[in-house]
């Protein structure tokens, strides 16, 4: 059973719905703004209050702990992240180029300004990859230490004392910057890196953290290479050295890989299962220590091994500070991607368990974990998936999982951590490959990617391609900058189409979709579905042109036609002004009817409520008459008006909606002609 819909009302303009309905005048608009401002800089105690629980949302959440309900879970999901860091914290601080023990430090010190300033229940920010790889890129470019080094003389203390300070001024730099994104609400920002981007990116730097850690699982010393090409040399130079590998550190690597990947696959099939999931990587770590002290691998088999482990604390350090400059670029880099990942993958939770998030704490939090950490030598950190979704399944409701965490990392950094002196460095190694699993995994977007955005997949396939052939930040601001002109390129060939209306109806739409809307006789109604500025206004008239078959002699003509009547118009000035208007409408009809020919448009109607907005380019476009007078809507109304087309126009051909001006077109045909129009509405 079908409904019919009747709508009986007046014609309306623009003009006159907004005396029907009223409009905002400007007083009022500014007096609205100064009350806004006021209200914005006034201080009372609930505008203190409420900043408060803003900016330190452990305020909002810790008064409204429920303690029997949540506490288990918060201790289960702390011990159970706690044991799983461990490892990996110590594996990405040789991605960093840096200690294994500065990996935990990195971890412990993260956790008492996160757990103050952040806001999301369910995100692990710690130690992270990608991060860990860029940053060991600038430490390496900046301290190289020489292959024949001994890691046990006091140069390469020296050396390894430069390399953290080199590290935590990364972390310190991209902490100021954080923060004074925050101050200049730039959370924005984080808009411009889109999810294609932002998969592809981790997707291709996961091959480089890969090809990275091949030299320690071979037990091969060899240089580590920064900038463009730098996977490929890598690899160059591992094939060429696969001659000199270290069988034992081979067999160590295969052994962890053959017990590491069926665990972890484990873990990920049976998540919804496992109460906690399996501590493979403790347990993997735990047993080669062992094995490796027991035997004395290390001085048979001269198998690299992470040394001594100091207990207890770093005290606190400035950063090499005197290496800003040159760490700038790379810097900038850093953060972006650090911002870029810990906000997707907060969108992510806050979608899943229906919360919203504000970009600028998440800047001021990771600012000031940053900030505060890089004086305790520590380098950057981030969100982190694999963690992340460890600690919400193991069952934490708050942040307060983090402090159980930190127990952990404190236990070993004062009790047990020198008893990882005999791990070999393959170990670790083999930990960080297979903690990019996930990473690997996002190749089965594409097909996706490819059936819903083609566009999409391309931004996907540029960036992914970028990272890996040429560097990762290089890539990653290729990636920004291809997806951005593929942005500007659908702008500049936005459609221009034809309208016709659904019998008995006032719904208008695209004639080349809908064989069964047809056209008004005698009027050309054109839509435009997007902005009209200065790099699509060419675009936007030969599609025009094209439309309306206005050929060069055909406009040139109309132009002629145009001067000639306003040349009359100037000689008959002095009559009265009123009738000059009325005659000269008439005249420009008769005119133009003398010309048209039978079936030839006789109004123009142009729907620009799908243009969101014109610039001085394009609205200048329109001044040019070919013989119509230009209308336009109210959502682009005011630049056009500034730009002097009220004096090239009617203010009555402004109108609402499309059917407004075609009942209007149609009503005038009834009665004596005026000038062949052309209506935006």
């Amino acid at each position: 059973m079908s409904a019919s819909v009747a709508v009986y009302r007046d014609i309306y303009t623009e003009d006159r719905f907004r005396q029907t309905y009223g409009t905002e005048d400007q007083s009022r608009g500014r007096e609205r703004l100064r009350d806004r401002l006021a209200q914005r800089c006034s201080c009372s105690q609930v505008d203190c209050l409420h900043l408060l629980k803003k900016r330190l949302p452990v305020c909002s959440w810790l008064p409204k702990y429920k303690l029997k309900k949540w506490l288990l879970g918060d201790i289960i999901a702390g011990l159970t992240v706690g044991i799983v860091h461990i490892p990996q914290g110590m594996a990405f601080a040789l991605l960093t180029s840096v200690a294994p023990v500065y990996g935990l430090y990195t971890f412990h010190k993260f956790v008492f300004p996160r757990m103050l300033e952040y806001l999301q229940f369910w995100l692990f920010v710690g130690t992270f990859a990608v991060l860990s790889l860029m940053t060991g890129s600038v430490v390496e470019r900046l301290v190289p230490i020489p292959l024949a080094l001994n890691s046990s003389s006091p140069e390469a203390a020296e050396f390894e004392a430069q390399r953290i300070g080199v590290a935590s001024a990364v972390a310190f730099l991209s902490g100021i910057m954080m923060l004074c994104m925050c101050g200049l609400q730039l959370g924005f920002l984080s808009t411009y890196l889109s999810e294609p981007i932002v998969k592809a990116f981790t997707s291709a730097a996961a091959f480089h953290v890969t090809v990275s850690q091949l030299q320690s699982m071979l037990g091969l010393r060899l240089p580590r290479y920064a900038g463009a090409f730098s996977l490929f040399k890598t690899l160059a130079s591992v094939m060429e050295n696969v001659p000199h590998t270290n069988l034992a550190e081979l067999v160590i690597s295969l052994l962890c890989l053959a017990v590491l990947v069926p665990v972890k696959e484990v873990n990920s099939r049976f998540r919804e299962r496992l109460r906690t999931p399996i501590p493979v990587e403790i347990i993997t770590v735990i047993i080669a220590t062992g094995i490796t002290y027991a035997f004395s691998l290390d001085s048979k088999y001269d198998i690299q091994i992470v040394g001594h482990i100091p207990a207890g604390f770093p005290e606190p350090r400035l950063p090499a500070l005197e290496t800003v400059p040159e760490i700038a670029g790379d810097t900038v880099a850093i953060t972006l991607v650090a911002y870029a990942v810990s906000v997707s993958l907060a969108m992510i939770y806050a979608d899943k368990h229906r919360y919203s998030i504000d970009p600028n704490q998440e800047l001021l939090a990771h600012g000031i974990s940053n900030t505060v950490s890089s004086l305790f030598t520590c380098f950057p950190n981030s969100a982190t998936l694999a963690t992340t979704n460890i600690l919400e399944s193991a069952g934490a409701h708050t942040q307060l999982a983090g402090l159980f965490t930190s127990l952990v990392v404190l236990i070993v950094l004062l009790l047990i951590g020198p008893l990882f002196y005999f791990l070999p460095k393959a170990v670790l190694a083999c930990i960080n490959v297979t903690s990019l699993r996930q990473m690997f995994l996002l190749f089965q977007d594409l097909p996706d990617l490819w059936r819903i955005s083609k566009i999409d997949f391309m931004v996907w396939l540029v960036t992914w391609l970028s990272v890996v052939v040429l560097n990762v930040d290089l890539g990653l601001a290729i990636g920004v900058v291809f997806s951005m002109m593929t942005v500007i390129c659908r702008t500049q060939r936005a459609n221009c189409s034809v309208l016709g209306r659904a019998a008995n109806t006032e719904i208008y739409r695209s004639i080349n979709n809908h064989n069964k809307c047809y056209e008004v006789p005698g009027v050309k109604i054109l839509t435009y579905n997007g902005p009209i500025y200065y790099g699509n206004r060419s675009f936007f008239k030969a599609d025009m042109v094209q439309l309306l078959g206005l050929t060069p002699e055909r406009i040139r003509s109309r132009e002629k036609a145009l001067k000639a009547i306003e040349k009359r118009e100037r000689e008959a000035i002095s009559s009265v002004e009123q009738g000059v208007t009325d005659s000269s409408f008439s005249s420009k009809n008769d005119l133009f009817r003398s010309e048209m020919a039978e079936g030839e448009v006789e109004a123009v109607l142009i729907d620009c409520s799908s243009v969101i907005f014109v610039d001085v380019a394009g609205a200048r476009l329109f001044i040019q008459e070919y013989g119509y007078t230009w209308l336009t809507a109210m959502s682009v109304l005011k630049i056009l008006t500034s730009s002097g087309l009220m004096n090239y126009m009617n203010p009555q051909h402004i109108f609402v909606t499309v059917h407004d001006a075609v009942v209007y077109i149609q009503q005038q045909r009834e009665k004596p002609p005026e000038n062949n129009t052309m209506v935006w509405v």
